[in-house]
């Protein structure tokens, strides 16, 4: 994969958080899909933005966006957008900058190509396979963490079986957690809920590039394009402490599953 190609995308990526980034304080229409769900017409609009850019980058690969109703005919594609137009709306919409437009360009349900661009904290994140992860053009590195006692995780509290772990402040967006791991600032990022594809396939790469484990909430590879683009959760971490994160988290992940 060319850098030229992941140099383009940033610049899409790059347009649109700007875009959001300038109206982030204007007097935009907000609402909720479905109650706790929030989205505004910024989401919109970036969405658009990002739909032209990267269509006119690749414009034979298929489209999965969070703000686009989605085309089964996505699944046909050997190449796919997944596109996240801000995600942690909800961070965005307090005016926290918690929040970031996420890229991906997935081929063959792997993602070969992952941009976070998150304006509000002036960061840039990027990978592609084989290419190893920067941030800011600065080549990234996981943790050396090799206990899971002591593990640095993002959250605003922990349940007392966790206690062992040590909390760090989490922004809203998901995708942003997970390259706190890239960047070595957290050692493990986990979610044991349902999710959608455009929530990581940027981060996830991200991550893996910088040398982390990920895997979805049950320890399991993912995989992207597939019907109705939900996954499973998703565990991020430095390599030596993935398996035990697994192992702590599996009977609440297995709880969660069944709901």
């Amino acid at each position: 994969m060319p850098d030229t190609l992941l140099e383009a995308v940033a610049t899409a990526a790059a347009e649109a958080g700007q875009l959001a980034w300038k109206r982030m304080h204007d007097g935009f229409r907000r609402w909720e899909k479905v109650p706790g769900h929030p989205v505004c017409e910024v989401d919109l609009e970036v969405d658009a933005l990002l739909f032209d850019r990267l269509k006119a980058i690749d414009p034979e690969a298929g489209w999965l966006s969070e703000e686009t109703a989605d085309d089964a005919a996505r699944l046909g594609a050997e190449r796919i957008w997944v596109v996240d137009p801000i995600d942690g709306t909800r961070d965005y919409l307090r005016g926290r900058p918690g929040w970031c437009v996420s890229v991906a360009l997935v081929e063959r349900g792997r993602t070969v190509l992952g941009v976070l661009d998150a304006p509000a904290r002036s960061e840039r994140w990027a990978a592609r396979t084989g290419g190893g992860a920067t941030r800011d053009g600065v080549s990234l590195a996981v943790s050396d963490r090799r206990e899971l006692a002591g593990a640095r995780v993002p959250a605003d509290t922990l349940p007392y079986v966790d206690r062992d772990l040590i909390a760090v402040p989490r922004a809203n967006s998901i995708a942003l957690r997970i390259a706190m791991v890239a960047a070595a600032e957290i050692d493990l990022c986990a979610s044991l809920r349902w999710g959608m594809e455009w929530d990581i396939a940027a981060a996830a790469l991200i991550a893996e590039e910088a040398g982390a484990c990920v895997s979805d909430a049950l320890g399991a590879p993912i995989r992207y394009n597939k019907a109705g683009g939900e996954v499973f959760g998703i565990l991020a971490s430095a390599p030596a402490i993935h398996q035990a994160a697994v192992e702590r988290l599996a009977e609440r992940a297995k709880a969660a599953n069944r709901r």
